[in-house]
């Protein structure tokens, strides 16, 4: 197993890509930590990886909370030992809302989620990382971080937050032994995009396919492994060629 007894926090995961992530990562041998302000949602995720021979707990986390993204470190911490992997997952889409539909409320909102709550948790795991000398950090972006037109104005705006803050830390604190990247998927058949899948063509991706959520679970188990020991920075598009365009 690729992550044997390795400790991992996945945000968002009681849905979507993260839970997709928090199955693959258990049947790799990690002790997953499912963080979810979906607190029943996260429950039935981890008593799924349970009950099919993992190790998983489920807590309650609104991303936007500073206490609670402690607290939910804390968790992991006391439950199954200093944490190895985080994937920041959590996220929410604007609908391809326009700079002048968007209101600063909603500009806010999406900037703490998408690209706040990555700073909070990052620097909440990071002291731990550094004294131990190792760990991995892998944050969902989206290939909205990479050009323009997959998300609206603040969508776009925060995931290429996140890829700027991915490659800065990894200056930082790549010495230390820690692995900092970023996935950017592209259109991937989630809960968080399905009421927008019948107006996206698929003939705009040359595969002519959307992704699935076990893909990108596939190349987060690989960022966090060993595997990608000398991988730290980058940004790793998984959407069936489109930014090849």
């Amino acid at each position: 197993m690729r992550l044997q007894d390795k400790v991992a926090i996945i945000t968002g995961a009681a849905s979507g890509m993260g839970q997709g992530e928090a199955v693959r990562f258990a049947k790799e041998g990690a002790k997953v930590v499912i963080a979810d302000l979906n607190i029943d949602g996260a429950k039935s995720v981890a008593e799924d990886i349970n009950n099919n021979g993992g190790q998983a707990i489920a807590v309650k986390v609104n991303v936007m909370e500073t206490e609670d993204i402690l607290n939910c470190v804390q968790i992991a911490t006391e439950t199954f030992g200093p944490v190895d992997i985080l994937i920041n997952n959590a996220g929410v889409f604007d609908k391809y809302a326009t700079s002048l539909d968007t209101t600063l409320d909603q500009w806010n909102f999406y900037l703490n989620i998408n690209l706040t709550s990555v700073f909070q948790f990052a620097n909440a795991v990071l002291p731990g990382m550094i004294e131990r000398g190792t760990g991995s950090i892998v944050n969902i972006a989206s290939v909205a971080g990479l050009v323009a037109g997959k998300g609206g104005a603040a969508y776009t705006a925060t995931k290429h937050g996140v890829i700027g803050l991915t490659k800065h830390l990894s200056s930082e604190y790549a010495r230390y032994g820690i692995k900092i990247n970023s996935i950017c998927p592209g259109t991937i058949e989630t809960p968080l995009v399905k009421d927008v899948l019948a107006n996206i063509p698929k003939d705009l991706v040359p595969t002519r396919t959307f992704g699935q959520v076990e893909q990108v679970a596939d190349l987060a188990v690989f960022l966090a492994s060993d595997e990608a020991k000398f991988m730290s920075g980058t940004a790793v598009p998984i959407d069936g060629g489109f930014t090849i365009q």
